[in-house]
């Protein structure tokens, strides 16, 4: 899954937001120097990662890309998946998406000194072109997409997937509801468990 779902899937308690949101920078075991719930952040987002990724109905939506795009079909996904999310997110929050998200902003400035490097590189210009808000809508989404593409070198092609989500919209929402409710589960079993210790 992509920033908006690791950062909803912390179930709004602080630590586990920020280490679920920048797991993604830390290698390895290489998060043992943070305060515990960061690290019990850390490892919830890899066991959401692990989930999605073996997953029937997560492997059907990146399946439909694979032909174009190769390994690069699964990041797309999460993508993909970040902008339903955005898209209905009155379904699964009363906060609104704006309030939400600017807490979130807020939440990451409050704790600046303790981000890794790489997330502390990436947040202006996160917060500066709101990426999170901007999921909601598809220039948003095809942004994102030219902005993986150019990282890739061009490689990836990313940037023409805006297209197989015009293309097969309502096949990949429809996937992104199953999965997601599924997701929530299991997230929110993993969440208890390691709040329990």
């Amino acid at each position: 899954m992509n920033f908006l779902a690791h950062i909803y899937l912390s179930f709004d308690d602080d630590q586990i937001t920020l280490g679920n949101f920048f797991a993604d920078h830390i290698r390895g075991n290489k998060y043992k120097h943070f305060p515990e719930k960061i690290q019990k952040g850390i490892i919830l987002h890899r066991e959401i990662d692990t989930f999605t990724d073996a997953h029937p109905i997560a492997k059907q939506s990146s399946k439909r890309l694979h032909k174009n795009y190769s390994h690069y079909s699964r990041v797309i996904v999460d993508i993909y998946y970040d902008h339903f999310l955005a898209k209905n997110w009155g379904n699964y929050s009363q906060v609104p998406l704006k309030e939400y998200v600017d807490g979130f902003y807020d939440l990451l400035e409050e704790n600046y000194e303790i981000l890794p490097l790489p997330t502390k590189r990436m947040m202006p210009y996160m917060i500066a072109d709101n990426w999170l808000l901007n999921y909601a809508n598809l220039a948003g989404i095809d942004r994102v997409l030219n902005g993986m593409n150019r990282r890739t070198k061009n490689k990836s092609k990313m940037n023409f997937a805006i297209l197989d989500l015009e293309e097969h919209y309502k096949e990949f929402e429809n996937e992104f509801t199953a999965f997601f409710e599924e997701l929530i589960t299991f997230s929110r079993q993993k969440f208890n468990v390691l709040c329990e210790d």
